[in-house]
C-alpha cells in the first residue's frame, strides 16, 4: 500500500509539470520540453495504475496497454478514455523512439487532451484508493463494546429476576 501511495504522489507531481506547459505558446523549446514531460508523466501514471491494479484489484499487468485494458475492466477508465489512452500510448512510443518535427508538432497539439486524460485516470485511482483505505479502517476498527454489566445476557438475566 505504501508503494501505491508513493506511485500516486510521483504521478501527481509529474502530471503537474506537464500541465504547467500544455497551455504555453508553442516554441521549439516549449514543444520539446512538454513532450519530455509527457513521456515521464505517462510513465508515472501507467506505473501508478499498474501498482493500483496489484494492490487494490489483485491483477497483474506488465505493459502500458495491458494496464490500460485492465483499468477499463475495473472501471478506472471508461470505454472512450481507454481507447484514447491506447492512442496516447502509441504517441508516447513514437516520441521515445523517433524524432520528427511534424510528428512532434502534432503530438504537442494533443498534449492538453492527454494531460486531461491522465488527470482523470489518476483522480479515479486516488479516489478509489482513499475509499479502499476507509473501508480497511472501518473493517479493522473495533465494534462498539457494551459497558461492563450491560451485556445482553446479564440484562436478560436481570429482567428475569425482577
Amino acid at each position: 500500500m505504501e508503494r501505491l501511495e508513493q506511485r500516486l504522489q510521483i504521478a501527481r507531481k509529474a502530471l503537474q509539470t506537464l500541465s504547467a506547459l500544455v497551455d504555453e505558446e508553442k516554441t521549439d523549446l516549449v514543444r520539446d520540453a512538454a513532450i519530455q514531460r509527457f513521456e515521464y508523466s505517462f510513465e508515472a501514471v501507467w506505473k501508478a495504475a499498474q501498482r493500483f491494479l496489484v494492490d487494490i484489484e489483485g491483477t497483474q499487468a506488465g505493459s502500458p496497454k495491458r494496464v490500460i485494458r485492465e483499468s477499463r475492466l475495473v472501471e478506472l477508465l471508461d470505454e472512450e478514455s481507454a481507447r484514447r489512452s491506447l492512442a496516447m500510448t502509441d504517441d508516447r512510443n513514437l516520441t521515445v523512439h523517433t524524432y520528427n518535427e511534424a510528428l512532434a508538432d502534432a503530438i504537442f497539439d494533443r498534449l492538453p487532451g492527454y494531460a486531461q486524460l491522465m488527470e482523470d485516470w489518476l483522480s479515479s485511482m486516488e479516489k478509489r484508493w482513499v475509499e479502499n483505505l476507509q473501508q480497511r479502517e472501518e473493517s479493522n476498527s473495533p465494534t462498539a463494546q457494551p459497558v461492563e454489566g450491560e451485556s445482553g445476557t446479564e440484562s436478560e438475566g436481570l429482567a428475569a429476576d425482577e
